[in-house]
């Protein structure tokens, strides 16, 4: 092969790296904009604080219906396909969700984009892992970190649309309108395989490598007890200063910003670690952190002190997801990449349902103090789970030679 080709290929997969990149953002920015608009929703509609976390769980639940769906038509088509489709999925419904009539429409609505969110979690993770295949090594934690920055963006903007008396329908639309905008300019960037992942081997050849489930359990695992912690710092951590340490409500709410703000700072800098340390010791120590961070959150005896908790968490455990999904795709036999990592991503929602409800009732039966003692044992085995990560390099190659640019 003559070094032009190459050059080629190079500025296709940074290209590729980008639009997905891109898409990264738009799920997070969207996400950011319904979840936080749900107040708005709860005044419009007369729900109670138990509708709103059925919506939430309706959510979870329907978007792991559609990890599944990603898995399907990756494998018939493309996890490129896929990801259009979940991007086009999220805008239309994301953008209906605020002309919703009744409390019906609502559901409905909530319902498609849950599907959508679902297939837009798995394909751009099995993008993200293709091109760090490409790539020869480990990138995963920068498409991470530019979905906190879409989240941050899209919090920012509903609060700017909020302040500016738009109404939600029309901060909704616009909203939408952003992703449908960005799924034009990312989708024709993106990589497709040479090779479709469902690709049957000939009937004289030889039988399909078994996935490792043993292995897969173990990251698996891990990816559930990361989204636990995270969704229990992120729907019990203002209540907690509100409410057990008393601050107002100004100062509750830096609990959650200083953990996504630290969140950011983790996976800007998590590849760079992973590429001096690797992955086990960056799970290790990150793990390591968040367990010191939940032990200060669970000892605070002001608000003060439970906000430094929350950032040191964020600093830790965010690194975790990303290593997931690139671990998982060095564990995927040949052929069967995308499918591993919409299995992985199942336990996603896993650990959002887990982080939802046992934290909650462990806090209903005691304290939210006593509550957050769940997540600080669910990082004690992140800890433990850390030898999970070590990834199979032998199969490098393997990975680069199925990932070739979309070219039409």
């Amino acid at each position: 092969m003559t070094d032009s080709p190459r050059a080629d290929a190079s500025a296709d997969h940074r290209s590729a790296r980008i639009a997905t990149a891109g898409a990264f953002g738009l799920q997070g920015f969207l996400l950011a904009a319904v979840l936080t608009q749900l107040p708005q929703y709860q005044d419009r509609f007369g729900f109670d604080d138990t509708i709103i976390v059925v919506a939430v769980v309706t959510v979870s639940l329907i978007a792991g219906a559609g990890s599944v769906l990603a898995e399907h038509l990756a494998r018939r088509f493309s996890s490129r396909s896929a990801l259009r489709l979940g991007l086009a999925t999220i805008a239309i419904a994301g953008g209906a969700l605020g002309f919703s009539p009744n409390t019906a429409a609502f559901f409905v609505c909530l319902s498609v984009y849950g599907a959508g969110l679902g297939i837009v979690d798995a394909a751009a993770n099995m993008q993200a892992v293709s091109i760090q295949h490409a790539y020869g090594r480990v990138i995963l934690s920068s498409f991470h970190a530019v979905w906190s920055v879409g989240a941050i963006a899209g919090a920012l903007f509903v609060a700017a649309t909020s302040a500016l008396d738009v109404s939600v329908a029309t901060a909704q639309l616009v909203a939408a309108l952003v992703v449908a905008v960005g799924l034009t300019v990312c989708c024709p960037r993106l990589l497709v395989r040479q090779e479709p992942a469902g690709t049957a081997a000939p009937a004289t050849g030889p039988a399909p490598v078994p996935v490792p489930i043993r292995a897969l359990l173990a990251l698996g695992t891990a990816m559930a007890l990361f989204y636990a912690i995270d969704f229990g710092v992120g729907n019990w951590s203002a209540l907690y200063v509100r409410n057990v340490l008393l601050a107002d409500a100004g100062t509750a709410a830096l609990a959650l910003a200083a953990y996504q703000c630290a969140a950011l700072v983790s996976r800007l800098t998590g590849d760079f670690w992973v590429a001096k340390y690797g992955e086990i010791a960056v799970v290790r120590v990150g793990s390591a952190v968040g367990v010191a961070g939940l032990t200060v959150v669970v000892l605070a005896p002001s608000s003060v002190v439970a906000i430094a908790g929350f950032l040191v968490v964020g600093l830790g455990v965010p690194v975790v997801a990303p290593l997931c999904f690139s671990a998982a795709g060095r564990l995927a036999p040949s052929g069967q990449v995308d499918d591993v990592v919409a299995r992985i991503n199942l336990f996603n929602y896993v650990g959002t349902l887990v982080g939802g409800a046992i934290v909650g009732g462990v806090a209903a039966a005691t304290s939210l103090r006593i509550g957050f003692v769940v997540p600080l044992l669910f990082a004690v085995g992140l800890v433990l789970l850390a030898p999970a990560f070590a990834p199979d390099r032998d199969r490098d190659r393997d990975k680069q030679s199925e990932c070739a640019p979309d070219r039409d």
